[in-house]
């Protein structure tokens, strides 16, 4: 299996979700299914049921995240040393050539992406773009709506 590229806080993000999963949802899920368990025929047991689904998304979920922690290659952007070019864990800044609006993105791993809070996912069109330009240099874009270039105007490691 191939290395899972994070940053710190994408890394800690899952493990505590893994602590939460095991220390809060688990116990919680085998004591729904003993209390359903308790009330009788489990053949016509809606509660017993849904309860033995959840379980199984839970366990799922444990399992996922175990293997992603194990197969995770951390990044620390502050540590990284690449003289001012686009790289994974990197906050760009750049203005759209068209609109002249401006916009600013952390390039993460595809689990931490989220667009809301200004992280894109190394594995996007965006961030493809970026990947190896330095400031002043325009990336090409190739979006739903047509090309769009943009000026990369900063590029930090934070």
């Amino acid at each position: 299996m191939s290395k899972i590229p994070l940053t710190v806080t994408g890394a800690a993000r899952l493990r505590e979700e893994l602590h939460r999963l095991k220390t809060v949802d688990r116990p919680s899920v085998v004591a729904a299914i003993a209390e359903a368990r308790a009330h009788g025929d489990l053949s016509e047991n809606a509660e017993y049921d849904a309860a033995k689904e959840r379980q199984g998304f839970i366990e799922g979920r444990i399992q996922e995240v175990e293997g992603k922690l194990s197969n995770a290659q951390i990044i620390d952007p502050k540590l990284l040393d690449a003289d001012g070019r686009c790289v994974f864990g990197a906050t760009v800044e750049m203005e759209d050539q068209d609109s002249g609006d401006s916009v600013t993105y952390q390039i993460v791993g595809e689990d931490e992406a989220d667009i809301k809070s200004g992280k894109i996912s190394v594995n996007s069109p965006v961030a493809r773009a970026l990947i190896g330009k330095y400031a002043g240099d325009i990336a090409q874009v190739q979006a739903p709506g047509g090309l769009r270039e943009y000026e990369i105007i900063d590029v930090r490691y934070e």
